[in-house]
């Protein structure tokens, strides 16, 4: 199954892409992983992005379906999850021609819905394992007394410097502007399911395997 999950800064979807690919074998394809492991591949696309990247340009959409061209076109596994593209409509319309050029289609668009006002409480005081990157938060799941993941015994944790509310109100608004309306383009096309990403994190992670089962 080839899935996008939606959602605002801290909805969660790094957390429930992690589980499916655990789970169901699927390839998590996040444009800032692609891009980092691009940079630094030695390809004729990783040099592409290289030379944008350091020269302090934006890289195009041309770039980045690129690189998703890259990925499907390898191994496929259990499928592939969209995480963080598309974010614009121009975006949805170039992965729609890109997989039906590689002979794939879409199967769901899960939007993990939350309120504003829990997102800054969720991300504020969030850290993540540097090597595996499992989320801890200071009040619902500190990092553990004895300093090591719980997931892969690692002992660095990182905080992104915009977790603040300012930050974090900012990128909201870019969301809104940007992504809300691939909410109404995919219901459009029957494609959108809607999923409470406030719900604990089985049931969040328990819902999207129902829309996927079904």
């Amino acid at each position: 199954m080839n899935i996008i999950l939606l959602g605002p800064p801290g909805a969660g979807k790094g957390t429930q892409a992690r589980k499916l690919v655990e789970d169901r074998d699927m390839i998590q394809l996040s444009t800032g992983d692609m891009l980092r492991e691009a940079r630094t591949s030695g390809t004729e696309m990783g040099k592409v992005v290289a030379d944008v990247m350091d020269s302090g340009k934006l890289v195009t959409d041309e770039i980045v379906i690129g690189l998703i061209r890259e990925k499907l076109e390898g191994d496929k596994k259990g499928g592939f999850i969209f995480d963080g593209f598309p974010r614009t409509l121009a975006q949805a319309d170039a992965l729609e021609d890109l997989l039906a050029d590689c002979g794939e289609t879409l199967d769901a668009v899960i939007e993990l819905r939350v309120r504003d006002e829990a997102l800054v409480a969720r991300i504020v005081g969030r850290s993540t394992c540097g090597n595996c990157g499992e989320v801890y938060h200071d009040e619902t799941k500190p990092i553990p007394a004895d300093g090591k993941c719980t997931v892969c015994g690692g002992t660095e944790f990182k905080r992104r410097a915009d977790d603040n509310e300012d930050s974090l109100k900012t990128r909201l608004m870019e969301y809104y502007k940007q992504t809300s309306p691939l909410l109404g383009y995919y219901h459009a096309k029957k494609k959108l399911k809607r999923v409470d990403g406030l719900a604990e994190m089985a049931v969040v992670e328990a819902s999207i395997k129902a829309i996927m089962d079904n």
